[in-house]
């Protein structure tokens, strides 16, 4: 099955079978818009509460931002996109020694969103990997480039902790206890995508993803700063193109923050599109709640005699469910509205 993936094949003047959207679900590039607005935030600011009102606002209305200053050196971050590209460009053979089409397996080469499941497939490979805890993790890395280990392991050490710093910022902005989210969310999973994106023959008919939001917590997102590709639904009627900045790292809330903070915040709706001259590499990290968290609203954030906007679930629960459907279906925030 490894031959399905994109990245061990050239690719012609036409998409092949199977990757071309119905016509009614297609990017529409013309209509996509660049925001000025995108919310920046610097996090060496010395002005603390500044910083956590900023990161209020951008949850409240866009439901992601980009952070500046965030304590990541720019040498580690060119050295993980030049070793997410070496690994994809490695023979053939090699990357289908990590091929799989398990879902549920936790370190693996696999391409589109679920092979198994979908009936257009997305213009898209990814490695996936669990980063935590690391040392249960590692081993089973690919070994090959020789230095993979070494610099993603550094570098999901680190992303791990500004993760972390970021929650504590996001309960403050909520009015609730800094350690309060991190407490709901429990020992936290950890995991990463290193998303490969080939050039695309007709980018207009397909999508390296369509649109989704996470299922996990927090979202960490280094993208490749030459090549455009994330863009975000603004309000639910406009796709905003998210630019590459230098240095920067783009954070998008996911459904469980949606839920803690009873809808206040927003995990918005976002894609990946394709480039038809140059390849694009994103390396993505979760944050996700161990799945015995019990999710629900934090009681502080639902007003006197209110009921909730979400009833309360485990991660477990929703996590099956997230997987149990289509990518772009209705938000599967949804289903746990409520008493249902």
């Amino acid at each position: 099955m490894a031959n399905q993936l994109l990245s061990t094949v050239a690719h012609r003047d036409t998409l092949p079978e199977g990757y071309t959207r119905p016509e009614n679900d297609r990017p529409q590039l013309a209509d996509v818009v660049t925001d000025s607005n995108i919310p920046l935030i610097d996090l060496a600011s010395p002005d603390k509460h500044r910083v956590i009102a900023e990161i209020d606002q951008a949850c409240r209305t866009y439901g992601f931002f980009q952070i500046i200053n965030h304590g990541i050196s720019e040498e580690l971050l060119e050295k993980v996109m030049a070793v997410g590209l070496e690994f994809f460009r490695l023979p053939p053979e090699e990357k289908a020694k990590l091929y799989s089409d398990e879902p549920s397996k936790k370190i693996r080469l696999s391409t589109s969103f679920n092979v198994r499941k979908e009936t257009v497939h997305n213009w898209r490979d990814y490695l996936r990997l669990h980063c935590h805890p690391l040392e249960e993790f590692v081993p089973d890395w690919p070994s090959n480039p020789e230095t993979f280990k070494e610099i993603i392991s550094t570098y999901c050490r680190e992303v791990r902790l500004l993760g972390l710093r970021l929650l504590g910022a996001i309960s403050l902005g909520l009015g609730l206890e800094e350690d309060y989210i991190e407490n709901v969310l429990g020992e936290q999973e950890q995991h990463m995508a290193v998303n490969y994106y080939p050039r695309c023959p007709e980018p207009d008919l397909t999508y390296g993803l369509p649109k989704h939001t996470d299922p996990n917590a927090l979202t960490i997102l280094l993208m490749d700063p030459h090549v455009s590709g994330l863009q975000v639904l603004k309000d639910g009627a406009q796709w905003i193109a998210v630019d590459p900045r230098p240095n920067a790292l783009v954070v998008n809330l996911g459904d469980q923050l949606q839920a803690v903070s009873n809808g206040a915040y927003k995990s918005v709706w976002h894609r990946a599109v394709v480039n038809a001259a140059r390849e694009r590499l994103s390396v993505a990290s979760f944050l996700c709640p161990c799945n015995s968290a019990v999710i629900g609203p934090a009681d502080k954030l639902i007003g006197d005699g209110d009921e909730p906007v979400y009833r309360s679930y485990t991660y477990d629960e929703y996590y099956k469910k997230f997987w149990s459907r289509n990518l772009d279906q209705d938000h599967c925030l949804e289903l746990f509205t409520g008493q249902k």
